[in-house]
């Protein structure tokens, strides 16, 4: 069983102090990807390099304190690559791929627009410039796992207030247009939802009010699997017994081999 892991950390270090690495030892995970390492390379140390014996790949924003993806994997790929291409968003730190003969693993943080328009505007951008990656990854000839902070949340079933949420970044029509062509046109697979029909699993949640005592949140952490290794998900979970960020591991198990 391939078992892996999505986890936006909202900064490695703080992750770290909240016993996200002592909790993923435990998790007998062959991939972790992590979003938001708010870190660069100097300050990683080699705990959060190479943790119980994983090789870590990286790929850090310019801007510091800021962004940053890692991809943790017990097995070392043939081809490592950071950044889709793109200049604009290669520099924030939003892309880690590793390749292995059959399959490809990402791990991705999308922008996020909630804090001004002209942030919205670089998201918009992110996805017009990101599409056309997906479609090429797709036609690799690898099966693709593309893990992470995409947020955006897809239906109404996706988020809690829907409807106080529908002039909002992150559930605005054109943001689940984009997913949804993503799944109903071009082919990719949410696992989780494929595995877990019910509401109210959600994997973020703001931390203002009460939002996860009350589970008032959002589902902006995905899996999207390319059809052939999608079929082959047999389990998942959201991880909320211990809060090692403001948004839960998602962990999905694949009948697959590498």
């Amino acid at each position: 069983m391939l078992r892996i892991i999505s986890a936006n950390l909202n900064g490695i270090r703080s992750a770290s102090k909240k016993g996200f690495f002592d909790w993923m030892g435990k998790q007998d995970a062959d991939m972790v990807c992590v979003q938001e390492l708010k870190a660069q390379a100097a300050d990683m140390t080699e705990a959060f390099l190479a943790p119980h014996g994983y090789h870590g790949y990286f790929h850090y924003a310019e801007k510091k304190g800021y962004s940053g993806v890692g991809l943790y994997t017990r097995h070392k790929p043939e081809r490592v690559i950071t950044g889709f291409g793109n200049a604009e968003f290669d520099s924030e730190g939003r892309y880690v791929e590793v390749q292995y003969p059959h399959l490809a693993v990402i791990s991705v943080y999308v922008p996020s627009g909630s804090s001004s328009e002209e942030r919205q505007l670089a998201k918009y951008r992110f996805m017009e410039a990101f599409l056309p990656h997906l479609l090429q990854l797709k036609a690799s000839g690898r099966e693709i796992v593309l893990c992470g902070d995409v947020n955006i949340a897809h239906k109404e079933i996706d988020i809690k207030n829907w409807k106080g949420n529908l002039k909002n970044s992150g559930f605005l029509p054109e943001e689940r247009a984009w997913i949804g062509e993503l799944f109903d046109v071009h082919g990719y697979v949410d696992v989780f939802r494929k595995l877990d029909p019910r509401p109210e699993q959600y994997t973020w949640w703001s931390n203002r009010g009460q939002a996860y005592a009350k589970n008032v949140g959002w589902r902006i952490d995905y899996h999207l699997a390319t059809p052939k290794i999608a079929d082959t998900a047999k389990a998942c979970s959201i991880y909320k017994d211990e809060k090692f960020s403001d948004h839960a591991p998602l962990s999905i198990d694949y009948d697959f081999p590498l």
